[in-house]
């Protein structure tokens, strides 16, 4: 009994070292190709960052989010959960970098606006746990958006907007962060007044009763983060909690959403500093390949793959 306890014990100090000491800084981008756009329409890289949990100092992750702009996306989104820290926003900013060069869209999430405060891990086991929020100190999330969008992305918190991406027409549109209840479809519903090759939504965290009225407003892609891919995975039986009414089985990458629309969750590339810790689940960013609903080309690819400066370019390639 002693060794059983005693390799018992081993075995558990080993996986929260790895998971701490190594699978949360395995940032690995994700990769999928959807038949989303009109027929006649050509295909659009979108790069999809989300729920990067950025501390002062984090320049390793700086460096991987950075180079990522070596894929050349067409479209960035990020959706939310930027910031873990109020002296966090420069450090954001120097990981987006080559990217606010690009066309890009951005929500922001309960961690954009509220600072990370400790918390019981057990609790998101419980579906009552989760629905107590416990806010820390409120973050300059302002500061942010007003630098993100002097860069030229657009902020589509209760928004909706058409503009150009490689040379063909989108409609994207927003909500304010679910998982806070500060969503408002209402304020963006309605048809499009302009012919699109795409209706691209956003939402941080993907509640069921957002993603219903997107989808019933014929949005052809939601992308959402949130749900970190639930973090810490069993091998065999996947994601424990998503931290939302999502089911498991979506808590990270591609997915039908009803008959029409498609749903992409991102694992995200962040945790909470007091959380600090993924297993079977490592920090992602993805890239979407979006082409017509007729083509051939293979409907989707959620391997994850590690990815350097030096493989983040041989990628699209």
């Amino acid at each position: 009994m002693k060794r059983l306890v005693t390799a018992t014990a081993a075995v558990g100090a080993a996986t929260l070292g790895y998971a701490v000491g190594v699978e949360r800084r395995n940032w690995t981008l994700r990769t999928a190709s959807l038949p989303v756009l009109d027929d006649d329409a050509y295909p659009v890289r979108v790069l999809h960052v989300s729920d990067l949990h950025m501390l002062p100092g984090q320049k390793a992750k700086q460096r991987w989010v950075a180079a990522l702009d070596e894929l050349e996306p067409d479209l960035v989104v990020n959706t939310g959960d930027n910031l873990a820290h109020r002296r966090a926003v420069p450090d954001v900013l120097r990981a987006l970098g080559p990217l606010l060069d690009r066309p890009g869209v951005f929500i922001f999430g309960s961690n954009d606006y509220y600072a990370p405060k400790p918390k019981n891990p057990a609790r998101y086991l419980m579906p009552k746990g989760r629905k107590k929020r416990i806010h820390g100190k409120h973050l300059p999330w302002r500061d942010l958006r007003a630098a993100l969008i002097e860069r030229g992305w657009h902020d589509l918190t209760h928004r909706r907007t058409t503009f150009d991406v490689a040379g063909q027409r989108i409609f994207a549109a927003g909500v304010d962060d679910p998982h806070l209840r500060r969503d408002r479809f209402n304020e963006i519903a309605g048809p499009v007044d302009a012919e699109v090759v795409l209706k691209l939504g956003i939402t941080h965290s993907p509640e069921p009763r957002v993603l219903d009225p997107f989808a019933s407003e014929g949005y052809d892609l939601v992308l959402a983060g949130h749900t970190h891919g639930g973090q810490l995975r069993i091998p065999g039986v996947g994601a424990l909690v998503t931290n939302c009414e999502l089911d498991r089985s979506r808590a990270r990458g591609i997915s039908r959403w009803g008959a029409d629309m498609w749903l992409g969750v991102s694992a995200g590339l962040g945790t909470s500093p007091y959380a600090p810790a993924r297993f079977a689940c490592p920090p992602e960013a993805t890239l979407l390949t979006l082409v017509p609903r007729s083509s051939t080309t293979t409907r989707k690819d959620t391997t994850a793959r590690r990815t350097t400066r030096r493989k983040a370019r041989s990628e699209v390639r």
